[in-house]
């Protein structure tokens, strides 16, 4: 599996998948945050689909502007039961 890194670097960085894997049995919520970049709201529209189509739960927040940080109740971690 190849993962892009959306960072304009001439060498990818090389990073380890994450070890925690979704459970198959639909019992995992997902926090999704928008941060603003255009089209961003494509792409998570389509990650909730296919989240959502396995199962799971997904709770959609989205930062005020892309220039800005996100507030502290904006976080997903900020979400109880939340998988970051």
């Amino acid at each position: 599996m190849t993962i892009l890194d959306p960072h304009a670097r001439a060498a990818p960085a090389r990073r380890p998948l994450a070890s925690g894997r979704l459970r198959g049995d639909g019992q995992t919520t997902i926090a999704l945050l928008d941060i603003r970049k255009p089209r961003g709201d494509v792409f998570l529209d389509e990650l909730e689909r296919l989240v959502a189509a396995r199962g799971h739960t997904v709770i959609r927040t989205a930062k005020r502007t892309v220039t800005k940080p996100a507030p502290p109740d904006c976080a997903p971690r900020s979400r109880p039961g939340a998988t970051l």
